[in-house]
């Protein structure tokens, strides 16, 4: 899934050319850090994250670079009822697991039937099925062990 430095420049420019975006650094360093990662980052995380590698980078840029990405396809952006957002570089079909005390998300590394599908948006009669996202939420191994699962 993840791929070299190279190649995943020449993604970048291409998807930017395409939505009539242009290339730059800080959108670069947003990109490379979302593909690098697997910890489904808030937009402040890849902020203290790229900042070293993009001085003066603001956080502002990065939400900016975030969204842009996020519409050229490259990033996922994934919302929750809380208002939080976490972005995700893998634009796969994967579904994921949720910490509901400390907000954690990970990927899940399951697949769910496609027949399971199937039977589901079937059963969904006068709606038209456009996709779908299966998320399962608890408690993370870490969050569990120090007592925070009882507290929420």
């Amino acid at each position: 899934m993840r791929s070299t430095a190279f190649g995943a420049e020449t993604i970048l420019r291409s998807a930017l050319e395409k939505s009539g975006q242009r290339y730059t650094e800080q959108r670069a360093a947003v990109f490379r850090y979302l593909r690098a990662t697997d910890s489904h980052p808030t937009a402040d995380e890849v902020f203290l994250n790229v900042r070293d590698d993009v001085p003066g980078i603001s956080l502002a840029t990065v939400y900016k670079s975030l969204e842009t990405l996020v519409g050229c396809g490259l990033a996922a952006k994934l919302t929750y009822g809380d208002g939080s957002a976490r972005y995700d570089g893998r634009t796969d079909d994967h579904h994921h697991v949720r910490c509901l005390a400390c907000g954690s998300v990970s990927d899940l590394h399951s697949h769910v039937d496609a027949e399971e599908v199937h039977r589901l948006e079937a059963s969904a009669s006068n709606f038209r099925i456009t996709g779908y996202r299966l998320e399962l939420t608890g408690y993370c191994d870490t969050c569990d062990a120090h007592g925070l699962a009882r507290t929420h």
